[in-house]
């Protein structure tokens, strides 16, 4: 059995770096930053969770990651590296679904 918390942590140092590159890319909108905003706070609240609450958690942040990476994939003007790191974690929080 897998340390879901642990793995959440894991989650969350991406959606922070996920967060910092598309507020420090000049193409991104208020929009894209504002989803990833929200993507990085339910990481926040998931590595919060009791263990009996963590795979709701999971569920709840991987739906905010499938917008963010929609949001992303949707922006013109943003970077190929900020597109990469949000790709990045999208993929941490699906593969952790899997495991759990």
């Amino acid at each position: 059995m897998i340390d879901v918390l642990s793995r959440l942590d894991e989650v969350k140092q991406k959606t922070a770096a996920a967060l910092t590159a598309v507020t420090e890319d000049s193409g991104a909108s208020p929009v894209l930053v504002a989803v990833v905003r929200e993507f990085d706070a339910k990481a926040a609240k998931a590595t919060a969770a009791s263990d009996g609450a963590s795979r709701d958690a999971v569920i709840e942040l991987e739906q905010a990651a499938d917008s963010a990476r929609v949001a992303a994939a949707a922006e013109t003007g943003l970077g190929g590296g900020a597109r990469d790191v949000v790709e990045d974690a999208h993929l941490a929080i699906c593969v952790l679904k899997t495991e759990v």
